[in-house]
């Protein structure tokens, strides 16, 4: 296969080489790195604006042509700079979805793994043999209940008092 093909295929990347992509991380620091250089080239292109504007009132009335000339180069950074911004917007929204696809992908993995020890947890415990000790502590509770009651209660000591 030649270069240009691989290239053009993909086939050149290591990282996506034996996992079939980029993990998310590795994604997430791309788009970042994206972001900053152009947030970067917008303040390049904020700066170039300003000096042709500056330069369009220098030459004002004085050289119509270079004022013009500023004031298209002007026109051009901007509409760069729109572009930048439609850029960004697209970029910031791609990684708000993948933190969001990987915030999800964890959730789930810890999900699972709580499913499973929950799992290991019950794997000893039968349910009739639950509700025989249920059955057995409402027993020993009506006992005590009974027991308690009875001592509760006056023995006679001057309920029959005659007059």
């Amino acid at each position: 296969m030649s270069k240009i093909s691989k290239f053009f295929k993909g086939g050149g990347s290591a990282a996506s080489k034996g996992r079939g992509g980029p993990s998310a991380q590795e994604a997430l620091a791309r788009l970042r790195e994206t972001e900053e250089m152009l947030s970067k080239k917008q303040e390049y292109l904020e700066t170039r604006i300003e000096r042709e504007l500056a330069a369009a009132r220098q030459h004002g009335t004085k050289n119509k042509r270079a004022a013009l000339q500023a004031l298209k180069r002007k026109k051009r950074y901007e509409k760069q700079l729109s572009q930048i911004d439609g850029t960004l917007s697209t970029i910031e929204f791609q990684r708000e979805a993948l933190e969001n696809s990987h915030t999800n992908t964890e959730v789930l993995k810890n999900m699972g793994y709580a499913a499973q020890a929950m799992k290991k947890v019950h794997e000893n415990m039968d349910l009739n043999k639950i509700d025989d000790l249920m059955q057995d502590i409402t027993e020993q509770q009506d006992v005590a209940q009974e027991i308690s009651d009875a001592i509760s209660n006056r023995a006679g000591f001057g309920d029959e008092f005659d007059e």
